[in-house]
């Protein structure tokens, strides 16, 4: 329950913010070019609101409303997802949206676009500014990596060292590292000291995300590093710095196949039953081999800690202007990556891993940190700026797309045709949200 309301809680601050910033674009903008805008809300507040202010000589009411789905900022004069018909019913007044010039309207509404992506590029640059950069390069993690079976069947082995994709270098383990992989035509590992081309086919980067085990993975040595009291191992008789060669006779190369193992070994006992394991190791300690059996807690655990790597992390830090390129960059970057994944939601495996606010809350930690926190925000908002500006009636690139055509065609669509474009949007919407929280709760039973 405490997990549940810190990540819900990291959820709503965050949503909050983001609300706040792009409704606030297109607010700055909109009373830039002296437009009336009736409201300012956080929340959508059908048939009443939390709370509500309107300063005096002011034309904009400020709220909170009890439907937490997103924001609005309400326009006088332009269709939106208010659909107040009426106003438009009426003789156009200087003051309202649609007596604008075109050029001014189209600022409107791209602002909060333009707010919620320089936002996130704010918050990266601070996210380095405070804590830096910190990672293991790829070229120094000389254990290389561990690859699961479609990886070894196209040409990949146990060991080897990530060093380019496409000629371009891979310099950290991550998921821009497997994009960069999948997308490539071939990717250059060093092997025994020399330099492999791996020629790769045509995979699908979701498909390669839900594989297990991973289709790669930083390899550990199968190395024991610390044994606790009590625990399977230390009864056994492992010590510290022993290598583990074998479980129930096949042979483990690394921590990850020992892992592996342990894990099928559970399964398998659960099939049965069963809330234990038992199984044979064999282990090498001052080059001399023996062979053990080693129990399992009820939780099938081992009590030991295994596979240290002693790599050294590159460390980069950054003052307060260096920060600003730096950011810019990783959120362009993340931009691009972002788009890039976006083709697979129009697949089958897409469309089902779409997700609501159940998958958005997972991806905060379960307790607080703040540079997970603003990590997410501005990945989020990355997101929502990409989102608005698809070209959908009822979202901001739908108001960009009929902008557009005015400006290039120099006539407007009527409104009777935006009217019915906004409903068929907001329908889309609905049915989108609809589908993305039922995903969440078939998650959560299945």
């Amino acid at each position: 329950m405490e997990t549940f309301l810190i990540r819900a809680l990291q959820l709503i601050l965050s949503l909050s913010l983001l609300v706040i910033i792009h409704e606030g674009g297109h607010f700055f903008f909109a009373r830039l070019f002296k437009i009336r805008v009736e409201k300012f809300y956080i929340f959508f507040d059908p048939w009443f609101s939390l709370f509500k202010y309107k300063p005096k000589n002011s034309d904009t009411e400020y709220g909170v409303g009890w439907l937490p789905l997103g924001g609005y900022c309400k326009i006088a004069g332009m269709i939106d997802e208010s659909m107040d018909t009426e106003q438009m019913k009426q003789p156009a007044q200087e003051w309202e949206f649609r007596a604008k010039p075109a050029w001014q309207r189209l600022l409107v509404m791209i602002g909060g676009v333009l707010m919620n992506f320089l936002l996130a590029l704010f918050i990266y640059s601070m996210i380095l500014f405070t804590w830096g950069d910190s990672y293991v390069a790829l070229k120094d993690m000389n254990h290389g990596m561990k690859f699961n079976e479609t990886a070894q069947k196209i040409g990949f082995r146990d060991g080897d060292i990530l060093l380019s994709a496409d000629g371009e270098e891979l310099d950290r383990f991550g998921m821009d590292m497997i994009r960069s992989m999948v997308e490539a035509r071939d990717v250059t590992v060093l092997r025994d000291g020399k330099s492999v081309t791996v020629n790769m086919p045509e995979l699908s980067l979701l498909e390669v995300a839900k594989q297990d085990p991973m289709f790669v993975e930083v390899l550990y040595p199968n190395v024991v590093d610390s044994v606790l009291a009590g625990g399977g191992f230390a009864e056994a008789g492992i010590q510290k710095g022993d290598s583990i060669l074998a479980f129930n006779g096949k042979s483990v190369h690394s921590w990850n196949e020992f892992l592996e193992e342990l894990a099928m070994l559970k399964a398998a006992q659960e099939v049965k039953g069963d809330s234990t394991g038992v199984f044979s190791l064999a282990y090498l300690r001052a080059g001399m081999q023996d062979t053990v059996t080693v129990h399992t807690d009820k939780n099938f655990k081992v009590g030991v800690i295994g596979g240290f790597l002693d790599y050294q992390p590159t460390r980069l830090n950054y003052g307060f202007f260096e920060s600003f390129p730096a950011g810019a960059v990783l959120g362009v970057n993340t931009l691009k990556g972002y788009v890039s994944d976006m083709k697979y939601v129009f697949t089958k495996e897409g469309a089902q891993s779409i997700g609501g606010f159940g998958a958005i809350g997972s991806i905060f930690p379960k307790v607080w940190d703040w540079h997970r926190f603003w990590s997410m925000t501005a990945f989020l908002s990355i997101i929502l700026a990409f989102m608005n500006i698809l070209p959908i009636p009822a979202l901001d690139g739908g108001h960009v797309m009929f902008l557009m055509y005015e400006i290039i065609a120099r006539r407007k669509p009527s409104d009777r045709f935006l009217e019915y474009a906004q409903m068929v949007g907001m329908f889309i919407l609905f049915a989108l949200l609809i589908w993305a929280n039922f995903n969440d709760v078939l998650r959560f039973v299945l």
